[in-house]
């Protein structure tokens, strides 16, 4: 199980992730909204803690972003402001629970543990971008409601493009992680498949969303 807890309070980050951590849970921090952003489009988590007044980027956006590109990771508010209206705002932004500081430890892992348990029987992991899904658990893409059928190559490229979105990621990064780090980086078998994987992706559809940027790498992004 792996959680992504964004909380500026170094002191309060360190004693939430040691506390989970020490339960059997994968802990990654970040200590501002942009960051938090950054660690959830780049990998797959479970379950979201997020504090409301973060820098860079507040909670109640960066809740709106994750639930515009995630409709089922269960996102846990964790935060001092404890208004009734500031809980309306967390649940309308996507919360699915609200806990006010100061709070009990043990609270705190009662509800991560209901949380983890309801989200059981919600669909799971689903990228998006414009009209291309992904679906991480059942491995299957479509666009425009059309399923593209992929190689597992094909598929492993896709899914790390999406998981970097908006990213340009280069050839090296790709060979690393989608081929092995024994890859021959002057082959041009990246640029085969990034051409095979735009003509299922893009050549039907609009608009275009897998882009070579010269000299740098690829990018997934909508122009």
């Amino acid at each position: 199980m792996k959680i992504l807890l964004v909380e500026d309070e170094e002191r309060l980050a360190s004693f939430i992730r040691k506390g989970i951590s020490a339960e059997g849970y994968e802990v990654e921090v970040a200590y501002d909204g942009r960051d938090g952003l950054a660690l959830f489009r780049r990998e797959i988590f479970d379950l979201i803690i997020l504090d409301v007044n973060l820098p860079q980027l507040n909670g109640f956006e960066l809740c709106r972003l994750i639930r515009s590109e995630n409709e089922a990771v269960p996102v846990l508010m964790l935060t001092a402001l404890d208004s009734l209206a500031d809980k309306s705002d967390g649940f309308n932004a996507g919360a699915d629970d609200y806990l006010a500081k100061p709070f009990e430890f043990q609270e705190l892992l009662l509800r991560l543990r209901a949380l983890t348990r309801r989200s059981g029987s919600r669909p799971k992991q689903i990228l998006r971008l414009a009209d291309l899904e992904l679906n991480l658990d059942t491995k299957t893409v479509t666009r425009a409601g059309k399923r593209i059928d992929l190689t597992t190559r094909e598929y492993a490229l896709i899914e790390y493009l999406m998981l970097n979105k908006g990213k340009i990621i280069s050839r090296v990064d790709i060979s690393e992680r989608v081929w092995s780090l024994n890859f021959d980086t002057n082959s041009n078998v990246i640029d085969v498949y990034i051409s095979y994987l735009r003509k299922k992706i893009d050549k039907d559809f609009s608009p275009r969303l897998l882009h070579t940027i010269v000299g740098m790498g690829y990018v997934l992004r909508e122009d």
